[in-house]
């Protein structure tokens, strides 16, 4: 499985749209223009409407292929693209030349915003060279040490993405430091605390064990050196890190170490949010892009 297969898969899901708040941004307006070359989906892009002409013009797109909606600044932008999701006018927000404080402002505004009642968490789907299945790490970018109640949302969240993406019963290994419960490490504590609820049936769709420390998620030899025996060591789907400085390490070590290829959303939102970093490429823009559509 790779991340090219998620492209495949949203060019197959008819009648998508994509709301961009904020669309002139160089790389943004890159990854929408392979996003729509490839068939993902329809686009509207807020934003200053002369600005976003003149970038389509230099990358010699036709800028009669989108809907463009002029705001006067980002705040209206964002406001502008959330309402269009909130109306069912798009299926996806996409973040673009906006700070995040300010499409997420938006997306939480309590007349016209996107807000479930679900805890909002950051979804990553990693393609890792070597490895045959995707590597789905959360929440790296969002909840700061989320409680135990907070953790399972983010672990719902995560499975739901999962599914959407084909993995049809995710493993998941709720990380710490070690595989045994210590009632010094709240992390060991909290994962087993979801072992056991997944096994009550209070965590469905999934499978759930835990403490695993991350050589025993993703290696059979490290988990059978230890003397683990587990449906999830060696084979996690899902790595549930327990605060955001891990999960944030993990990421990038993920990207600058072993040169892995990322898309990743914001789910729990009435729709999937594509908030990527403006260090972000154009091409793991265009990775979100696909994840968001296949997860909306």
């Amino acid at each position: 499985m790779n991340l090219e297969d998620l492209l495949e898969k949203a060019a197959q899901l008819e009648n998508k749209t994509v709301a961009v708040a904020s669309a002139e941004d160089p790389e943004v307006l890159e990854a929408v223009l392979e996003a729509s070359e490839r068939g993902l989906a329809e686009f509207i892009l807020f934003g200053n409407k002369e600005e976003i002409e003149i970038m389509l013009q230099e990358r010699s797109a036709d800028a009669k292929k989108f809907s463009i909606k002029h705001a006067r600044s980002v705040e209206q932008a964002s406001e502008f693209a959330v309402k269009a999701v909130f109306q069912n006018e798009a299926d996806v927000l996409m973040k673009g030349n906006v700070p995040t404080a300010v499409i997420l402002k938006a997306v939480l505004n309590k007349e016209y915003g996107l807000r479930t009642g679900k805890i909002l968490s950051h979804v990553a789907v990693f393609e890792v060279p070597g490895y045959d299945r995707y590597t789905i790490v959360t929440d790296a970018a969002m909840n700061l040490a989320p409680d135990l109640e907070q953790k399972k949302q983010i672990l719902v969240n995560s499975v739901m993405v999962a599914r959407k993406i084909g993995i049809d019963v995710p493993k998941v290994a709720p990380l710490a430091a070690v595989e045994v419960v210590n009632p010094s490490m709240q992390a060991t504590l909290d994962a087993a605390a979801l072992s056991q609820m997944n096994k009550r049936g209070q965590i469905k769709d999934c499978i759930v064990d835990g403490p695993l420390a991350l050589d025993n998620a993703v290696s059979f030899e490290a988990a059978e050196h230890k003397g683990i025996t587990s449906v999830v060591a060696g084979q996690a789907d899902i790595l549930l890190v327990p605060t955001i400085e891990v999960g944030n390490v993990l990421y990038k070590s993920l990207m600058y170490f072993a040169n892995a290829k990322v898309g990743a959303i914001i789910a729990g939102a009435k729709a999937p949010i594509v908030l990527t970093s403006r260090a972000d490429s154009a091409e793991s823009k265009l990775y979100s892009l696909a994840l968001a559509i296949c997860s909306s």
